[in-house]
């Protein structure tokens, strides 16, 4: 795929597939991490791309925030076939990596919504 040419795609559907607050877990003043990962997958009869950010707050390894959001994107039919290699997918990591980036900004939102109170 050329990687000059545009993708088509559009944000079908966003999904929170885990939320939690555990308050005990929390302690003022202590050092916090942030863990980040991603999984991907796709629905290959509805040409989606799906990318699922998961985060977790933690001290002392025990998390006290999770969040975990899928980000749906639906591909242009002419991009998916594109995409297609015999029985496998192929996407250009540029593309991969803008998704990602969408969905890192909606996780943003969603962990703002959910914590605003």
């Amino acid at each position: 795929m050329d990687l000059n040419k545009s993708v088509g795609f559009a944000l079908r559907k966003i999904t929170t597939e885990q939320f939690a607050i555990i308050e005990d877990a929390f302690i003022e003043g202590k050092i916090i991490n942030l863990n980040t990962g991603f999984t991907f997958g796709i629905n290959r009869k509805s040409n989606i791309v799906v990318v699922m950010s998961k985060i977790s707050f933690e001290q002392k390894n025990k998390p006290f925030i999770i969040l975990e959001v899928g980000c749906h994107f639906e591909i242009d039919e002419n991009t998916w076939k594109s995409f297609k290699e015999g029985k496998s997918f192929l996407f250009p990591r540029e593309f991969i990596t803008h998704l990602s980036m969408l969905t890192i900004g909606t996780v943003r939102g969603v962990l703002h919504a959910k914590t605003e109170n």
